[in-house]
């Protein structure tokens, strides 16, 4: 009975996190897609519990409501701005969890070790079930539960890195070690070599050894990696923490946690593919860290940044026809959303053409920018991606351009010594007029000047972008 109810719980749960993943993809499902992985995770913690082997319930029960009230904390005090380094610090919980699962496995695999059948057969709960596994079956098993910690290592270390980077406790510059990517290497191969010294003697020291070299290739990897990509980061890192869930699930036999494994770590994958081919990126450079640097000396900036008043703002925003934003994570750090979807209404109220360009990695997170929006109740049929309105900028009166910097600068298709070369951006110089709301004339969070705020059509409109576009309302007749 309990080996029933857990299997069909098992194949419900995954269906609805494959209906949660389904509905991410779009802004109108979303909500109802959340749901569905809010469902889904219940049903499946609740099989777990009641399914064979479990035991304990006064330490799961106990450990699931101070991580639940843990969690309702932190979602109440993180702000938006905040999200992407929460996803980060959560992907490193995701990594540790499958280290000191694999680890649990190797210590009840010692444990094994002299005991004769009578004692074996008298084993219950995990011990009971790998008690009783082949010779063969125990070298997978060895094999699994490396992999798992490998991952689960790369991928802790790796998130609290990305962690530091997004809340500005790390230098986001691209870092490296001398020897680079031959450190990386040399730590990969001594982790292979004692893959093998594991599989033949479960050696302890050999999965300690392997623990702290994957600890330092995520530590270098993401340390590597420049914060004009981080967004790609935190997407690759996600997958690292569904292979690594995977490779856990392996070794517990447990069929749900392969299957959430590979979702996450598949549907991680291809969106890191996905904003890669955004970026102009080669998906196999991310994954070796080695990306976010330049090839020789940034091209020379000239011209001075002429500023703009909420009156001159106005001025231009009456008389146009067409206008459209481009928000960026300035637009979420002043919380302007608010104030974004009021101008867009008064605009679009006067029978003005407004919409909104999103670039695949506005933000430090995807997606970032359309869950602001959606907070703000921007309609959806207004924001568009990067490819289907990149070509309308010459015919647009007004670009508004709030809190971006990497996305919209010339210099990825001016510059070939430029970190962000060969990178698609919003090509918004070509509008008409272009209004950049900033809050100083630094370069922002990825250190690379750009050269649309020297460029003739351009005007900054400096202060905070809710203050800023406050102002500019009441001048909207």
């Amino acid at each position: 009975m309990e080996y029933g109810f857990t299997t069909a719980a098992y194949v419900v749960a995954a269906v609805l996190f494959i209906q949660s993943l389904g509905g991410l993809s779009g802004q109108e499902s979303a909500k109802r897609a959340v749901w569905y992985g809010i469902v889904g995770m219940a049903l499946a913690v609740a099989a777990t519990l009641y399914g064979p082997g479990a035991g304990n319930w006064v330490i799961s029960v106990v450990m699931i409501a101070v991580g639940g009230v843990i969690g309702w904390y932190v979602a109440q005090r993180v702000q938006m701005t905040e999200m992407p380094q929460l996803v980060a610090a959560m992907h490193s919980l995701v990594g540790l969890a499958a280290v000191f699962i694999g680890y649990n496995t190797h210590i009840e695999l010692a444990g094994l070790a002299g005991l004769d059948e009578t004692a074996r057969a008298s084993l219950t709960g995990f011990a009971g079930v790998i008690a009783h596994k082949t010779g063969v079956e125990v070298s997978i098993l060895r094999v699994e539960t490396f992999l798992g910690v490998f991952i689960g290592a790369v991928t802790f270390t790796g998130s609290v890195i990305a962690f530091g980077k997004l809340a500005g406790k790390v230098d986001g510059k691209a870092k490296k070690l001398p020897g680079g990517h031959a450190l990386n290497a040399g730590a990969a191969l001594v982790s292979l070599i004692l893959l093998f010294v594991y599989l033949q003697s479960g050696s302890t020291f050999a999965l300690l050894g392997m623990t702290l070299a994957a600890f330092f290739i995520g530590y270098h990897l993401i340390m590597g990696i420049g914060g004009a990509d981080m967004p790609v980061v935190v997407s690759m890192l996600n997958s690292y923490s569904g292979w690594a869930a995977a490779a856990i699930g392996f070794s517990l036999s447990n069929d749900l946690l392969i299957v959430v494994g590979a979702l996450v770590g598949s549907s991680g994958a291809i969106l890191s593919y996905i904003m890669c081919k955004a970026m102009n990126r080669s998906f196999i450079s991310v994954i070796l860290g080695g990306f976010g640097g330049t090839t020789g000396p940034a091209m020379e900036v000239t011209g001075e940044q002429i500023a703009i008043d909420a009156e001159g703002v106005a001025a231009a925003l009456n008389d146009a026809d067409s206008i459209i934003i481009i928000p960026g994570y300035g637009m979420a750090v002043a919380q302007a959303q608010q104030s974004v979807s009021e101008l867009t209404r008064k605009l679009r109220a006067k029978g003005k053409n407004v919409r909104f360009a999103i670039h695949p990695v506005a933000g430090r997170l995807p997606g970032h920018m359309n869950v602001l929006l959606a907070e703000a109740k921007v309609p959806y049929d207004i924001v568009l991606e990067m490819d289907e309105i990149n070509e309308d900028f010459p015919s647009t009166d007004v670009a508004i351009v709030i809190g971006s910097n990497d996305i919209v600068n010339p210099a990825a298709q001016e510059d070939p010594n430029s970190p962000i070369a060969g990178m698609p951006v919003l090509e918004c110089w070509k509008a008409k007029q272009v209004f950049v709301s900033k809050r100083g004339q630094g370069t922002g969070y990825s250190g690379i000047e750009n050269p649309l705020f020297f460029k003739e059509n351009t005007r900054m409109f400096y202060g905070d972008a809710k203050k800023s576009l406050d102002a500019l309302l009441p001048m909207i007749d």
